[in-house]
């Protein structure tokens, strides 16, 4: 596990430290706290037909991604009545916010497993966020080729 803690960008080690540094209850309202911070989607995106379903959530979960050369810029929806997964989505939009599309390719596939979450959520939600990832990543390859 320690070459993947080792590939994390700076922004994503920071939000896995910050999870890592708190007991199993307070990383469950971390989560929820970001749950509360995932942006809005810009006017311009709502009904375009750029928006992927996440279909390993059980929520309706959408994934929207711009990717240039030099910056990945994600944009996700979920529900309110599904705050653990809108929580996830948040980290991802803010997590990967900026970095490049080679930045954003290398990010481990098990991050969401980074978090020490696994005692507070499914396993099921955990599967959720990884599909979250990989969906964004697969949009990333898509948009560059």
């Amino acid at each position: 596990m320690g070459e993947t803690v080792a590939a994390l960008p700076p922004s994503l080690q920071a939000i896995r430290d910050d999870f890592l540094a708190l007991t199993v209850p307070d990383r469950l309202q971390l989560l929820l706290e970001f749950s509360d911070s995932l942006p809005e989607v810009p006017d311009g995106l709502i009904g375009s037909d750029e928006w992927e379903r996440v279909e390993e959530c059980q929520s309706p979960v959408f994934i929207s991604v711009d990717a240039g050369p030099d910056a990945v810029i994600v944009h996700a929806t979920a529900p309110a009545e599904a705050p653990t997964t809108r929580g996830f989505a948040s980290i991802l939009v803010h997590g990967l916010h900026g970095m490049t599309p080679e930045q954003v390719k290398a990010v481990p596939a098990d991050f969401p497993l980074l978090l020490g979450l696994q005692n507070a959520v499914s396993m099921l939600r955990l599967r959720g966020m990884s599909g979250m990832l990989w969906r964004i990543k697969r949009q990333v390859d898509e948009s560059l080729s």
